[in-house]
């Protein structure tokens, strides 16, 4: 039997969909208003109720408002925006080139969120046969944020195009600290129908039913009902 607090209302399943389909990865839409400290505080209370292995909690969170360090590190991604450029000839360089892909300045806030390897000691329990689990960990710190962030209204970008070890120096993080994710926060003028990549022809959604197997690698689905229920969705 099903209890009430083991399943969502309509509305509130509703919502949590609506806010993994609409979640974008925002770079042009920003505006300059605040955001509320009790709304990121919020936020960051999402981010720190992720699972974690072991219980680990590896997150720290870093926010950046100040002008100065933000141009840092702008300048650390022009410089790494340039190499990447040079891996694309021809029309995908210039698309490349053409491509919106930080938000650094004209968002209101930045965060990064660390990794810090050593929490909880050498023996983390469930992470002597993968290591990495940290790492994994605090991905899904992430995620939760992103999710929260979506439900207020507020929109997030991921600067990848960074290199770690220099990005560690310009915000002075200890050596066993990761710097995981560089993000741009901010209320925006909207949210896009699609991913900027896929609206600017830079790669498309793949279909969802060419990646789901049965039981090993390659092999076919043999469930009849979930092939139906899959097909035509992305």
């Amino acid at each position: 039997m099903i209890t009430s607090n083991t399943s969502f209302s309509a509305a509130e399943r509703d919502g949590l969909y609506r806010a993994i389909f609409e979640r974008r990865d925002v770079r042009s839409q920003f505006l300059p208003d605040p955001i509320p400290s009790d709304v990121l505080a919020r936020l960051l209370q999402a981010a720190h109720h992720a699972p974690s292995v072991g219980f680990m909690q590896p997150w720290d969170f870093i926010v950046i408002e100040s002008p100065e360090v933000r141009a840092l590190v702008l300048a650390l991604f022009e410089q790494e925006s340039q190499k990447a450029s040079e891996h694309y000839e021809g029309e995908r360089k210039a698309l490349y080139r053409s491509l919106k892909l930080q938000g650094i300045l004209e968002s209101p806030l930045n965060l990064c969120i660390t990794c810090d390897r050593s929490r909880g000691g050498p023996h983390v329990l469930g992470r002597n046969s993968i290591v990495d689990t940290d790492l994994f960990s605090t991905c899904l710190a992430v995620q939760n944020l992103w999710l929260a962030a979506r439900a207020e209204g507020i929109g997030v970008g991921w600067v990848s195009i960074l290199d770690q070890q220099q990005l560690s120096v310009a915000l002075s993080l200890p050596e066993h600290v990761y710097p995981l994710a560089y993000l741009c926060l901010g209320y925006v003028s909207e949210f896009l129908d699609q991913p900027e990549l896929e609206a600017s022809g830079w790669r498309s959604r793949l279909p969802l039913n060419e990646l789901v197997h049965s039981d090993t690698w390659g092999q076919p689905l043999d469930n009849g009902a979930l092939k139906a229920a899959l097909r035509g969705r992305k």
